[in-house]
C-alpha cells in the first residue's frame, strides 16, 4: 500500500509481464495516478533487461463524461461511491469518503470525470505521467441512467478522443 490505497500487483508481477513480452495495462481506481509511474518504468526496464522490444503501456480508469463537470460528478459519483464502498468492505481497505473521492476527481486523481475538455486534459496528463500510449475508460456503474451512459459514449468518441489525440501530438 502507498498513501493508504492498495496498489494492484507486486513489482514481481510487472517484471513477469515484461519477461513474457506482454503489454501492460495499469488499472487505477483511486489515489494519485502518478504513483503508478514507477511501475511503468520498472516494466520498461524489465523489458530491456530481458531483451524484449518496447511494449505499450495502457491505463484503465473509471470515469464519466457529461456536458459539464458538475453534471458528470452528479451522474457518476453516487453510483461509483456505492460500488467502491462495497468493494472496500469485501477487500478490507479503507472506505472512501466523499472528500477523498472528490480528490480523485481533481487534477492528478484516478477518476476521469467531467466535461469533454476536463476529461481530455486529465487523460493526456495521465498518459504523459505514466509514459502510456493507451487509455481505456471504465464507464458506467449500477444505478446510472441509460441516457447518461449513451451520452458518455457519444462525448467520449466525438469530443474527448479527438482532443486527447490533439493534446498528445503537441
Amino acid at each position: 500500500m502507498r498513501g493508504g490505497r492498495p496498489i494492484g500487483g507486486s513489482p514481481e508481477s510487472f517484471i513477469r509481464t515484461a519477461r513474457y513480452g506482454f503489454s501492460l495495462m495499469l488499472a487505477t481506481i483511486g489515489g494519485e495516478t502518478a504513483r503508478f509511474a514507477p511501475f511503468s518504468q520498472l516494466f520498461q526496464q524489465a523489458l530491456e533487461k530481458f531483451g524484449r522490444p518496447r511494449r505499450p503501456v495502457g491505463v484503465h480508469a473509471p470515469g464519466h463524461v457529461a456536458a459539464t463537470d458538475e453534471q458528470a460528478v452528479e451522474e457518476f459519483l453516487p453510483a461509483f461511491e456505492a460500488t467502491i464502498r462495497s468493494v472496500a468492505e469485501q477487500r478490507g481497505f479503507r472506505t472512501p469518503t466523499r472528500e477523498s473521492l472528490m480528490r480523485d476527481v481533481g487534477p492528478g486523481g484516478a477518476l476521469h470525470i467531467g466535461s469533454p475538455q476536463t476529461v481530455a486534459r486529465k487523460i493526456a496528463a495521465t498518459l504523459k505521467d505514466l509514459n502510456a500510449t493507451r487509455f481505456d475508460l471504465k464507464y458506467g456503474m449500477n444505478g446510472m441512467s441509460h441516457h447518461a451512459l449513451m451520452t458518455n459514449i457519444e462525448l467520449f468518441g466525438t469530443k474527448v478522443a479527438p482532443l486527447v489525440r490533439e493534446m498528445m501530438d503537441s
